[in-house]
């Protein structure tokens, strides 16, 4: 353990977490006991547009928010694995309910970075911490005295309305010139931002993806982390990071962000296929000799594909964390986590998307006609995954190109 982080351990104030003695299996265990209450809650919390506050309440109870959470900090420090474990049993159960949680309990990754102050000001006496984050800069912030003047819109904010807390990306403006600083996150209390209500999409519905307005807020020093300059170079050092001995902390950001995603379209994926194989056993040809779908060749041949598609995604992202945990021990012995590395990540992490998609689309398509229908829970986990492939940080062919140029010693064009 390095020295800064050893003297941090030892300092009074800490927050012990609920279950000293919760294990990774337990918590995994926890989230697969969950499958049929979440799938019983879904079409509910589509309708709501939220998530339901009694599985919001389960979420709390069992200890999901604080599954990256810091232990010095009331959480569990698990590594990415059980993270990603934990978000594929929730998200099997439900799509939107995994979103919530994937999107907020990932983001102790990102506070662990901030000044010790403000990390302590988070998680306050009891480490009750939730914070939706929203990664595209819709906000500025201005110096002033002490802080900065911080404003502005963030869309796609899920689970704000569970939120004890908000992480928006902002422009760091300069007194001296219209051109941006750089970029940085700044870290907001409930009371400083309001939810403006315009969510409202084919697929996802129930993750309250709303906007987060903040019409102009104070924001002490301690409150913002500097993520990159004016270039896009990527902030090197993050004042936090002291406190925190366990790797997890110290390897690029990314990858960790986007597993929530990845994992919740592999659950997603995995639970389309546990309505597929009901499907399949109760449903019969309607031509003679009226065989269960399950004893035709063809629809066999399906399962086997899908079932394929899901494992294969499913031990790919794992590895792909465990993966991550190694490069972020290494990044914390002063290995540089590179921009190839990273994005060697995120390719993986894409292509289990992809795959996920591929099982659904598949098992969407051969179910019938009746799986087109609203109300039907294989036609929502295909909404959902839908949607889910559209987000910015999935994009195969943007990746792809970002890696080869990496790879190659060539300057990035984009993030992505």
């Amino acid at each position: 353990m390095p020295i800064e982080a050893r003297l941090a351990h030892e300092r009074s104030g800490f927050v012990a977490p609920p279950e000293p003695d919760l294990t990774p299996k337990e918590l995994v265990a926890r989230a697969d006991a969950m499958r049929a209450t979440l799938r019983e809650r879904q079409a509910r919390c589509e309708e709501s547009g939220r998530l339901p506050p009694e599985t919001h309440d389960d979420f709390v109870k069992a200890g999901f928010y604080r599954t990256l959470q810091p232990r010095c900090f009331g959480g569990y420090e698990l590594d990415l694995p059980a993270f990603v474990k934990v978000i594929i049993a929730i998200s099997r159960g439900c799509t939107e309910s995994g979103w919530v949680l994937a999107l907020i309990s990932g983001h102790p990754v990102l506070l662990a970075g901030f000044p010790e102050q403000a990390q302590r000001e988070a998680y306050g006496e009891t480490g009750e911490f939730r914070a939706p984050g929203v990664a595209l800069p819709g906000g500025s912030a201005t110096p002033v005295e002490g802080g900065y003047r911080v404003k502005g819109a963030w869309d796609y904010s899920s689970g704000c309305d569970v939120g004890t807390h908000f992480l928006g990306m902002t422009l760091l403006n300069r007194e001296d010139s219209p051109v941006p600083a750089g970029l940085a996150w700044v870290l907001l209390d409930r009371h400083q931002f309001n939810i403006v209500d315009n969510w409202n999409v084919i697929g996802m519905q129930g993750t309250g993806s709303r906007r987060v307005v903040v019409e102009e807020v104070f924001v002490p020093e301690h409150r913002l982390m500097r993520w990159a300059d004016a270039q896009g170079k990527m902030a090197s050092a993050f004042p936090g990071l002291a406190l925190h001995a366990n790797p997890l902390y110290h390897g690029s950001k990314v990858p960790v962000l986007i597993s929530e995603i990845a994992s919740v379209a592999v659950g997603a994926a995995r639970g389309a296929l546990d309505v597929y194989d009901e499907t399949l056993r109760r449903k019969r040809r309607s031509f003679p000799p009226f065989e269960p779908l399950c004893e035709v060749p063809e629809f066999q041949q399906h399962f086997g594909t899908a079932q394929s598609l899901v494992d294969t995604a499913e031990a790919a992202l794992l590895q792909m964390a465990a993966d991550y945990m190694e490069y972020a021990r290494l990044a914390q012995e002063g290995i540089p986590f590179s921009d190839e590395v990273e994005r060697r990540l995120l390719l993986i992490e894409q292509q289990c998307v992809r795959l996920a998609w591929d099982a659904v689309e598949l098992m969407f398509r051969t179910a019938g006609s009746a799986s087109a229908a609203k109300s039907s829970v294989l036609g929502r986990y295909f909404r959902n995954v839908a949607v889910i492939r559209t987000h910015l940080t999935l994009q195969l062919t943007q990746t792809s190109g970002s890696f080869a140029r990496a790879h190659f010693g060539l300057p990035a064009l984009q993030r992505f």
